[in-house]
């Protein structure tokens, strides 16, 4: 069973000026993403700058989202890390706090072999009793989950799902293939997520869903019902809005979208900063042209 089928949003961060947490609009943000049809929250992944936030901090916007959101829609914990024991602590923290399910990216930096990767995730999962979904994007971890590896990776009893970004869709059959509908397979690409689909995947973790929440649930939901034309219709509209989000490196762009509809501030934990002007320029075009701003 899939943890959620349709769009669930890899959700920013809302940061103050001077780099702190902004909780206020954190709670915003979140209410706005129930309200508009959004079937999952993914609190603290990439896109939501986890990188930069220290445990304390980790632990408070997972829990702040859980108490926000109150049962409406599941909300995943991004808690992967490169030092096992750190990803054993994070994961821990946020079942404590209670998030639905996690999402664990494969370790970076460390270039672990197939064998030692399966023991990572072993053990953070035996700490944990509710769902995990892998996380593979190797274009920033340098690490890539084949389909091999994550048919072995499934045999871990609360690894349900894996969140694919590799962009080869080649690999993403082969998986489908391997999988069973107890195994969610879910977009981690936007402009991909009618391929998948396609295949028998539940749906994509999403960053247009910062922007775009309604449009991009209502894509996945028409797809799976049948209405193949209306979600091609979406998929290829946001083409151009895809492209500008990820214009510079994710999560630049689409924190200073989310802060052209007044969302959020425009501010970010070094190493990232704020956006070049031409990078505004085409969001606001393209944002214009999409509708939403």
């Amino acid at each position: 069973m899939a943890i959620f089928k349709g769009s669930g949003v890899a959700l920013v961060t809302p940061m103050h000026n001077d780099g702190s947490v902004d909780f206020d609009k954190l709670k915003e943000l979140t209410e706005w993403h129930v309200a508009q049809g959004t079937d999952a929250i993914i609190a603290c992944g990439t896109t939501g700058e986890a990188s930069t936030l220290d445990d304390e901090e980790h632990i408070a916007v997972i829990e702040a989202v859980v108490k926000q959101v109150n049962g409406r829609i599941p909300v995943i914990g991004g808690t992967g890390s490169n030092n096992t024991q750190h990803g054993i602590h994070l994961s821990t923290e946020a079942e404590r706090v209670g998030a639905d399910a996690l999402l664990v990216v494969t370790p970076y930096y460390n270039k672990a072999t197939k064998k030692s990767l399966v023991a990572h995730y072993e053990a953070i999962c035996s700490q944990v009793s509710i769902p995990v979904i892998l996380y593979s994007v190797a274009s920033r971890t340098g690490m890539n989950l084949d389909a091999a590896t994550v048919a072995e990776l499934k045999k871990i009893p609360n690894v349900q799902g894996i969140k694919e970004a590799s962009g080869d869709i080649s690999q993403i059959v082969e998986i489908a293939r391997l999988v069973d509908e107890n195994f969610a397979l879910y977009s981690g690409n936007d402009d991909q997520v009618l391929p998948l689909l396609s295949v028998g995947g539940s749906g994509v973790i999403s960053t247009i869903a910062n922007i775009a929440p309604k449009q991009t649930s209502d894509m996945v939901h028409n797809y799976l019902s049948g209405s193949f034309e209306a979600a091609k219709e979406t998929q290829l509209s946001q083409l151009p809005l895809i492209h500008a989000i990820f214009s510079e490196v994710n999560p630049v762009p689409v924190k200073a979208a989310v802060a052209l509809l007044g969302k959020c501030d425009l501010s970010y934990r070094l190493p990232l900063g704020a956006p070049e002007e031409d990078t505004i320029d085409t969001l606001k075009r393209e944002m214009t042209a999409y509708g939403i701003l």
